[in-house]
């Protein structure tokens, strides 16, 4: 230990990624001193207790992995409840269910066998004599007509502000489908729900080291690194070095929470709404995560939108511009010997909670 500091490592950002590391590194006896802008610690997987109903405050989050140190390894903090994510897509009121597999065709067009499925879908197929230019025509290649006018083109206009025509194609590079009567979202041997919602976890992970919240560590950025021999920086990272080469782009999303004085609402975690007329890309019923039995319901309508500074950003844009940007940045980053970087941000891409925790647990803390 390095007494000249009064830390040994300062993590900026108490999200997941954050809060493993810390508790790697008081585990190793460090001195760890956690920070975070807002009011409470666990990132985007916060959840608010409304009446023993769990609300994902950052959107839905189902934990799944089919790596066991991970799952071994978040198990030690919180109890999982087996947890099966089967969405629904609503367009104009029919429904359907996700991910696209035997019942969605069902639901389409009323086959019942894998060859009348696989049919339909080859009948309805765009055959080019070229590489996809755009998105629209990856999606029509891969799955046709009305897979993609029902299921893909709204939602996916929505969530990126653009129309398909625009998009590149490599962002739906392939599209899962399963021709066997199988609604479980992901294919993952675990998958569940922390009893009692994700701060427990987080909880458990920082148990023991100091915390402080509602501090942002541009404000007061030299005197937080003066404390620490080593920083990691979890934010973004264009921030970081003042966006010395630019922004990145991403986009964000905006949450409008209602309380109903009902016992249930759509009687799904998740429904997607699939149309382009629905503002909202999908409704969030969150005691179907967990439901211990309240007599009302707490819903959440998701609605993308563009990313302005202050605003949180949740999806990074990986387009060529993005991806050249991020890799000056990132070279400037591993030069450095004080910081360490990571996490969804730092690293400039889309990360589950598992990856997050994988990614961590090989983090070097070493101080």
């Amino acid at each position: 230990m390095n007494f000249a500091f009064k830390y040994d490592l300062l993590v900026v950002g108490a999200g997941l990624y954050g809060a493993v590391v810390a508790h790697r590194a008081h585990k190793a006896g460090k001195r760890v001193l956690v920070i975070d802008r807002r009011s409470h610690t666990g990132g985007n997987c916060y959840c608010e207790n409304n009446g023993n109903i769990f609300v994902h405050k950052y959107g839905a989050h189902i934990f799944h992995t089919s790596n066991k140190e991970v799952w071994d390894f978040v198990n030690q903090f919180v109890e999982f409840k087996p947890f099966i994510h089967s969405p629904l897509a609503n367009y104009k009121g029919e429904i359907y269910p996700l991910p696209f597999n035997l019942n969605t065709f069902d639901a389409l067009w009323g086959v019942k066998s894998a060859e009348e499925a696989k049919a339909k879908i080859e009948e309805q197929r765009l055959h080019l004599d070229h590489e996809p230019a755009n998105l629209e025509e990856q999606a029509l290649s891969l799955v046709g007509k009305d897979i993609f006018e029902k299921l893909i083109k709204g939602y996916t206009e929505k969530q990126w502000g653009r129309s398909c025509e625009e998009l590149p194609a490599w962002i739906i590079r392939r599209l899962p489908l399963r021709f066997e009567r199988n609604n479980n979202y992901f294919n993952d041997t675990y998958q569940g729900i922390p009893v009692g919602g994700y701060n427990p976890l987080i909880e458990g992970l920082l148990k023991g080291v100091e915390v402080q919240l509602d501090t942002d560590y541009f404000d007061h950025r030299e005197k937080f690194d003066a404390m620490a021999e080593r920083v990691l920086y979890t934010g973004e990272l264009d921030r970081f070095y003042n966006y010395r080469f630019g922004k990145l782009e991403y986009r964000s999303l905006r949450f409008e929470e209602e309380q109903l004085q009902q016992k249930d609402f759509q009687g799904a975690a998740v429904v997607n709404y699939t149309d382009r007329e629905t503002p909202f890309t999908r409704i969030i019923e969150h005691k179907h995560f967990e439901d211990r039995g309240a007599e009302h319901t707490v819903i959440t309508r998701e609605y993308p939108m563009e990313w302005s500074e202050g605003a949180e950003p949740y999806y990074p844009i990986n387009n060529e511009r993005n991806t050249s940007l991020y890799a000056k940045y990132r070279t400037l980053a591993d030069a450095e010997t004080k910081y360490l970087f990571g996490g969804r941000l730092a690293d400039y891409k889309y990360y589950d909670m598992h990856q997050v925790v994988a990614l961590a647990l090989k983090a070097d803390c070493e101080i």
